[in-house]
C-alpha cells in the first residue's frame, strides 16, 4: 500500500524549507529600509507570495499531480519539458546555494576547511535522500523540534536589546524589497505539488504547508533584519558567535541547511522523473546533490538577489497562466500536446516582469506582472482557444 503523509507531517517539511541561513541572510538586506518598512515590505511581501504558493499546491492537490506534472495542464506535455528543465536548473542553482551559505556560516564559527563543511553537509543531505520524503516523519518531529527551540533561543538574543526603529540608509527601494520578500515563496512555487500529492488530505496539507512555510519565512526574515540592525552585522557566522550559540549555532546552520535543501534535490528528481518516467528520482538527487557540492567549493554565491529575480521572472507568468486555466477559464490543454498560445504568452510575462523590475516600481514586479499575464491569458483563451474543459 502506498504510505500518505499526514497534515503535519507535511508542515514539518516545510518548516524545515523555511528555516535556512538563505532566509536568514536575505532578510539581512531589508535593514537598509530600517525596521518598520522592512517588516512591511517582508509581511506584504510573504502574502503575496505565500497565496500564489498556495494556488499552485491546490491545483496540485486536487489533480492529485506533480508540480511540474500540473504544468501539462496548460502548456501541454512538450511545453512542460521546458519548464521541468528551468526547475532542474533553479534547483540544481538552490542546492549549490545552500550549501556554499551553510559551509560559509559552519567555517565561520568551526574553521575546519570550507571544502569539508561542503562535503559533510553534501553528505547528510544524501542521509536524507536515503531515508525517503515518506519516511521522515520521526527524523523530522526531532530535528524541526530542535530548530524550533533553537531559534526561539535565536530570536531572543537578538531581540534582547529592544527594538530599534531607525529609518536605514535606504540603498534598497521599497518596491525592491516587496519583490525580494515574494521571491523566497515564489521560488518554492515549482516543488509544493511534489509534497502534498503524497499527503491524505491534500488540499488541508496545501493549506498548512503554505501557512507554516510563511509565518517562518517571515521569522527568518526578520531575524535576518534585526540581526543586521542591532549587531550591526550580516555574517550570520559572527551572529551568532556574538549571541554566545557556538556549538548550538553550529548544529542550527547545519541542521537547517540539510532540511531545506533536501526538498531542492528531492524536487529535481521529481521533475527529472517528469521527463523521463523511467528515470529513478532518488538517483537524480543523488546526483543533483553531488552537483551542488561541487558547485559549493568552486564557485562564489555571495549575492542571490539577481537569482531570485531570475526565478521570479520564470515562474511568476508560468503560474499566472496557470491559474487563469484553472481556476478562470476551469480548461486544460491536451497534455500530449505542445501549447504554442500559452508559451508565447509566458515569454510576454517574461518580458514584462524583466521590465519592471528595471523600472523598480513601488509594488514590485510579480503583481503587476502576473495581473497583465493573467488579463493577456483570458483575452487571448476567449477569442482563440478552444479547450477541454475541467
Amino acid at each position: 500500500m502506498n504510505k500518505k503523509t499526514s497534515v503535519f507531517e507535511n508542515s514539518l517539511i516545510w518548516f524545515g524549507a523555511a528555516v535556512s541561513i538563505a532566509e536568514i541572510l536575505t532578510g539581512t538586506y531589508f535593514a537598509s529600509l530600517g525596521f518598520l518598512n522592512g517588516m512591511l515590505a517582508i509581511v506584504l511581501g510573504h502574502i503575496i507570495g505565500c497565496i500564489l504558493l498556495f494556488l499552485a499546491g491546490i491545483i496540485g492537490a486536487k489533480t492529485e499531480k506533480s508540480a511540474m506534472d500540473t504544468v501539462k495542464l496548460s502548456f501541454g506535455g512538450k511545453g512542460s519539458i521546458f519548464f521541468a528543465i528551468l526547475n532542474i536548473m533553479q534547483l540544481v542553482g538552490w542546492t549549490g546555494i545552500m550549501i556554499y551559505d551553510g559551509a560559509l556560516a559552519t567555517q565561520g564559527i568551526m574553521a575546519v576547511g570550507h571544502i569539508i563543511w561542503c562535503l559533510v553537509i553534501g553528505g547528510l543531505i544524501l542521509v536524507w535522500i536515503l531515508i525517503g520524503v515518506k519516511n521522515l516523519g520521526k527524523v523530522n518531529i526531532i530535528a524541526m523540534s530542535a530548530l524550533f527551540i533553537m531559534t526561539i533561543i535565536l530570536s531572543f538574543i537578538i531581540f534582547r536589546g529592544g527594538i530599534a526603529f531607525g529609518s536605514g540608509d535606504r540603498s534598497m527601494s521599497f518596491g525592491a524589497a516587496l519583490e525580494l520578500s515574494v521571491a523566497m515563496p515564489l521560488s518554492w512555487l515549482p516543488l509544493i505539488s511534489d509534497y502534498t500529492k503524497e499527503a491524505k488530505e491534500p488540499v488541508k496539507a496545501t493549506a498548512a504547508s503554505t501557512v507554516t512555510y510563511g509565518l517562518v519565512s517571515v521569522w527568518m526574515y526578520v531575524i535576518g533584519m534585526s540581526a543586521a540592525l542591532f549587531t550591526m552585522e550580516s555574517d550570520i557566522a559572527q551572529i551568532l558567535l556574538k549571541a554566545g550559540l557556538g556549538i548550538m549555532g553550529l548544529f542550527i546552520v547545519v541542521l537547517s541547511t540539510v532540511t531545506t535543501t533536501f526538498l531542492d534535490v528531492y524536487s529535481a528528481g521529481v521533475s527529472t522523473e517528469s521527463i523521463f518516467a523511467n528515470i529513478s528520482s532518488k538517483w537524480i538527487a543523488v546526483a543533483v546533490t553531488i552537483i551542488g557540492t561541487l558547485g559549493a567549493i568552486i564557485l562564489p554565491m555571495d549575492d542571490i538577489t539577481g537569482f531570485l529575480y531570475l526565478i521570479g521572472s520564470v515562474f511568476a507568468p508560468m503560474i499566472a497562466i496557470q491559474i487563469s486555466d484553472f481556476f478562470i477559464l476551469k480548461i486544460r490543454h491536451d497534455e500530449k500536446c505542445f501549447s504554442v498560445i500559452n508559451i508565447i504568452i509566458w515569454i510576454i510575462g517574461f518580458i514584462i516582469y524583466r521590465l519592471l523590475i528595471k523600472l523598480d516600481t513601488p509594488i514590485g514586479s510579480t503583481v503587476p506582472s502576473m495581473i497583465i499575464t493573467i488579463c493577456i491569458s483570458i483575452i487571448v483563451n476567449k477569442i482563440f482557444i478552444k479547450r477541454k474543459v475541467v
